[in-house]
């Protein structure tokens, strides 16, 4: 490795919106002699803040931060700090997010239902030029790209662009449309087109049936991140 040639430690960051998570990731990093954390960060400005100020070689993001996308930050990453390596740790369906984080800008994926030392060697194999996610997710992609008229396991979430998603977790998550405007910055009335167009890509007949598929959603994700905070404290 090269940054291993130079005798420089890995500097990473973390940027994840529970603190449990981002001290569980520290205490693994910390002992590693090639990694150091150099920061972290729960939300976009301050990942973007402390990327700037810190310059990291690798950032460790979750997909769900504080007020904010992780695909978003991806994109954000890739463009300003394209040398910038990013692996995404996340609890969301991986057969959904791992093709969108990667074309996003991010080197690799892996679930938080993995062991501590998948994160370690996930780290590696990015810095050694490799694209990292599960053989479950690469074999999943090539049954897509193979056969593009299926959906796949995400189902008709599938279907939905970025932005989309990003709505339907925010409606999930409780929010009104004039706050999900005002958070993507966009006018209400956008938020009502996206709104239409994610009923009509999931079948969804009316506000009632978008808001409790987005509810159910977003509690079995919030479910899984519980187990894993669990599981690591």
């Amino acid at each position: 490795m090269a940054h291993s040639a130079n005798n420089k430690r890995v500097r990473v960051l973390l940027v994840d919106d529970h603190p449990l998570v981002r001290q569980g990731l520290r205490h693994t990093i910390a002992g590693e002699r090639d990694l150091v954390v150099c920061g972290e960060a729960e939300d976009r400005a301050g990942a973007l803040a402390a990327i700037a100020a810190t310059q990291p070689n690798l950032v460790i993001v979750d997909l769900s931060l504080k007020n904010s996308s992780g695909l978003e930050l991806i994109k954000d990453i890739h463009k300003r700090h394209p040398r910038t390596f990013v692996l995404v740790l996340s609890m969301h369906d991986e057969s959904l997010y791992a093709e969108r984080a990667i074309q996003a800008g991010a080197s690799g994926y892996i679930s938080k239902q993995e062991a501590a030392t998948k994160v370690l060697d996930a780290v590696r194999r990015i810095l050694g030029g490799e694209i990292y996610w599960s053989e479950r997710a690469a074999a999943q992609i090539a049954s897509r790209v193979a056969r593009p008229g299926r959906a796949g396991r995400g189902g008709p979430l599938n279907r939905l662009s970025d932005r989309e998603l990003e709505i339907f977790e925010l409606i999930g998550s409780g929010w009104s449309t004039a706050r999900i405007a005002g958070q993507l910055h966009i006018d209400v009335s956008t938020v009502e087109t996206y709104r239409a167009r994610i009923k009509e890509k999931m079948g969804l007949n009316g506000t009632g049936e978008l808001l409790q598929a987005a509810i159910r959603w977003h509690v079995s994700k919030a479910a899984g991140q519980q187990v894993w905070l669990e599981r690591s404290n």
